[in-house]
């Protein structure tokens, strides 16, 4: 096992939670434990364990005091030697502390099951006298209903006990404590130690709905073989991670960091559900449904998506059956249409929008490390009538072969300003109504890995002919949507296959006649903006006309029932194309209220329109093109912490918005500079991405959602997947595919500043710059110095 020395100022990551490998989690009432180093106010400058029970309680905290001369100290910063993390695991960290002279300490935290957690404490005296010392086990709760907690006995035992919002957490410590005296309630054990003799001490905290029951709990928790349960995890960890040792310290914490992060967000199967699936984030402050059934649970954790499932499976390089899991979760969805719900939930939630196409190019990715056929053939079926759902016309609305998003939430880019409407900057158009590069790219990917799937499997050409065709058609549009004079792809109509400027041609308060008098050299779509202070406005009705007087041209009423409500008011787009206005009239709009009427913007330009790049759209003259003019250009994309997702902010205040990055695109970005062998390019990315999880873990102890591509700083919810360490893309990068115990396929240099080993289940691989030499668990080794695909094994 590898023994870590990581302190406060290092990067950290210390939550812990139940693990689903180990148990089964409560999902609806699951306590989340972060353990802290001390800082902020007196009651926090503790090695403590923190919780709020997912939102139960303001505050649980629980940390250990030590006496010795009637001197106490619980503040890491006056310990003679500060706390350091030894090892860590979803559910189990080990910290290593001295915190009075020659008193060497080493504290272990363990979440067994979702309503407890468990402690252990040795204490060692390095020093050549007898030492007469006391050890404290604190508790603070802080209720949001019920009773802080307080000494009392359970059948004779001292103990310290609480309530708060229907839970009962009870504190139970080994060796026959009393109860302290302050100025926290305690557990107390007086100690003797003789030089150089150890003593062990544990606890544990149970939170049930009584007293009794979480005593019961917390004392069975205590009593627990804790070496056998710190082997078993230990050894489940070995089997599942990669031992990444890069030449920076801070780079195999990150990564080591977000492998076990990952496993931790995972909840077991259900009825719902056939296959373990994960939520987004584990925090201190989820787990707790009031209603019981998890339908109340935040975005976070009421489903998996395509794009955070295919960046999870990659973080997890040494848990392959991950990917098989949730595809297969995925497809448990299907109707009879072969529509497959884009977010299913271990609580029966559905997203009730199509999944994302990514399900193919998951399952495909899986069979190359796994090399499992009979997956493949099972699944074929599915994921090609998967792939044909999208070309139906609830998708295709205008029968031209390419299909149209049904909603934002499907993208993965939820704040694009082109079509959000809770942010007052954003344009709010339909997104049904434009033709999505990141789509198109993503069908025309699964395109080829249903091709793909179908030759290993042995499947006549003829039976994915039309697959092929329809990967033709398109590409074509993707081509289509080529701008030369941007070396980068666009957002077009879906009448018109036209990329439009935004541009107002009327505007006026209240109800009325206006006459804009606009002409358009080519036809163009028309956004109504309603723009208003009350939440209680009327949806009007609009009327657009080419000409003045009725009886002329083309003429489009927009009911009010096709109005969205946005930040600020109302937005509708026309259905109709309009070459010129001459009319537009409006009713029901109070007086004080101001219509806006503007030509579509669809020049927006975002990092989803880099993705035909991993889809293998552009030639190589393309590629190139794409990546001096933006992928690599400082004033576009290529910023010091990552790609942000759009180049220019649409406001001041969409900042956070437009210089976002987010991880999980960005590995795609990078995926297709790997494609296209622009490996020196998807290594500087990968550091990029480093450099901006590494600065969080160090300052903040946590991930976030995204990070900003100038400063680095942290956006969003803390700790969410979608911040975790690229380790797919570093492996890529690297040029190393693991693909089982005795396996391991190689392909182009090292371009890292330093030789990385990576282990995982007795193999060895050294990637130097010049060679990699790989070793087997039986002794063997093999020395490679090419750069061209090779695969390694026993």
């Amino acid at each position: 096992m590898r023994d870590w020395s990581l302190h406060p100022g290092d990067p950290l990551y210390l939550s812990l939670a139940a693990d689903a490998r180990l148990c089964r989690p409560d999902y609806v009432n699951d306590h989340i434990w972060e353990v802290e180093l001390g800082g902020g106010d007196p009651e926090r400058a503790a090695v403590s364990l923190h919780t709020t029970f997912g939102l139960r309680a303001r505050s649980m905290r629980m940390f250990l005091r030590f006496t010795e001369n009637n001197v106490s100290v619980t503040d890491p910063n006056t310990f003679v030697s500060k706390p350091s993390l030894r090892r860590f695991y979803p559910n189990f960290l080990t910290l290593d502390f001295v915190p009075l002279e020659n008193l060497y300490v080493t504290t272990e935290f363990w979440v067994p099951e979702s309503h407890a957690v468990a402690g252990r404490v040795m204490l060692t005296n390095k020093s050549n006298s007898i030492r007469q010392l006391k050890l404290e086990v604190c508790a603070l709760l802080a209720p949001l209903d019920g009773q802080s907690i307080i000494p009392t006995q359970q059948q004779l035992v001292n103990v310290l006990a609480g309530q708060t919002s229907g839970i009962a957490p009870v504190v139970f410590m080994t060796g026959g404590p009393k109860h302290g005296p302050g100025p926290y309630p305690s557990l107390l054990l007086d100690l003797e130690l003789g030089p150089g003799s150890t003593r062990q001490i544990s606890f544990a905290e149970a939170a049930l709905d009584t007293v009794a029951t979480s005593f019961e709990l917390a004392r069975h928790s205590a009593a627990r073989s804790w070496e056998a349960e710190r082997t078993r995890i230990e050894l489940l960890d070995a089997s599942q991670i990669l031992d990444i040792r890069t030449g920076d310290p801070d780079w195999d914490a990150a990564l080591s960091f977000s492998q076990k992060a990952a496993h931790g967000l995972f909840f077991n199967s259900s009825e719902q559900l056939p296959h373990p699936s994960f939520v987004n984030a584990r925090n201190v402050d989820n787990g707790f449904s009031r209603k019981g059934d998890g339908a109340d649970y935040p975005p976070s954790w009421n489903g998996q998506s395509p794009l955070e499932s295919y960046y999870l499976s990659d973080i997890l390089q040494g848990s392959p059956q991950v990917a098989k899991n949730l595809i297969l979760n995925f497809l448990s969805t299907q109707d009879e249409d072969g529509e497959v719900d884009g977010r299913p939930g271990l609580a029966a939630q559905r997203g009730k929008l199509s999944a994302a196409p990514l399900l193919a190019s998951l399952a495909w990715k899986y069979y190359q490390t796994s090399q499992d056929e009979s997956f493949l053939a099972d699944v074929f079926p599915k994921l090609t009538r998967f792939f044909w759902s999208w070309f139906s016309s609830v998708h295709d609305r205008n029968r031209d072969g390419i299909p149209e998003w049904d909603h934002i939430l499907q993208t993965g880019f939820e704040d694009n300003p082109l079509f959000d409407v809770w942010n007052p900057w954003s344009q709010g158009l339909d997104i049904s109504l434009v033709h999505s590069p990141s789509l198109e790219a993503m069908l025309y990917r699964e395109a080829l890995s249903i091709l793909r799937i179908a030759k290993k499997i042995g499947k006549p050409e003829e039976d994915v002919a039309l697959v092929l065709s329809q990967a033709g058609t398109l590409k074509a549009s993707l081509l289509a949507g080529w701008n030369a004079n941007q070396s980068f792809y666009s957002y077009r109509d879906r009448e018109t296959g036209l990329t439009s400027t935004g541009m107002v041609i009327a505007k006026k308060k209240g109800d009325g006649n206006m006459r804009p008098k606009a002409e358009f050299e080519a036809g163009t779509r028309l956004l109504i903006e309603i723009q208003t202070k009350s939440p209680a406005a009327k949806r009007p009705q609009v009327e657009v006309s080419e000409f003045f007087t009725k009886s002329k041209g083309e003429v489009e009423t927009i009911p009010g029932h096709q109005f969205q409500w946005r930040t600020g008011g109302l937005v509708a787009a026309t259905q109709k194309i309009f070459f010129r206005v001459g009319r537009v009239t409006v009713t029901g709009l109070d007086e004080k209220d101001r219509i806006v009427v503007k030509t579509v913007d669809t020049s927006g330009e975002d990092i989803t329109l880099a993705l035909p790049l991993w889809a293998g759209i552009p030639d190589a003259q393309q590629a190139t093109a794409m990546l001096g003019r933006n992928l690599m250009t400082a004033d576009r994309f290529d910023r010091p912490f990552g790609m942000p997702a759009l180049t220019v902010p649409p406001d001041p205040e969409a900042e956070d918005v437009s210089m976002g990055v987010s991880l999980p695109w960005n590995q795609l970005i990078g995926e297709g500079l790997l494609a296209y062998g622009f490996r020196a390019e998807a290594t500087r990315l990968t550091a990029h991405l480093m450099n901006a999880v590494i600065q969080n873990l160090k300052q903040n102890h946590a991930f976030y959602q995204r990070y900003h591509a100038e400063k680095g700083t942290g956006i969003g919810e803390r700790n969410a997947l979608s911040g975790f360490a690229p380790v797919g893309l570093f492996m890529q990068a690297l040029g190393v595919t693991v693909l089982s115990s005795t396996k391991v396929r190689l392909e182009g240099a090292n371009l890292f500043p330093w030789p990385v080993t990576i282990k995982y289940k007795g193999l060895t691989i050294v990637r130097g710059m010049e060679q990699t030499v790989v070793t087997f668990r039986n002794g063997e080794s093999l020395i490679v110095t090419g750069e061209q695909p090779c695969v390694v094994e026993m």
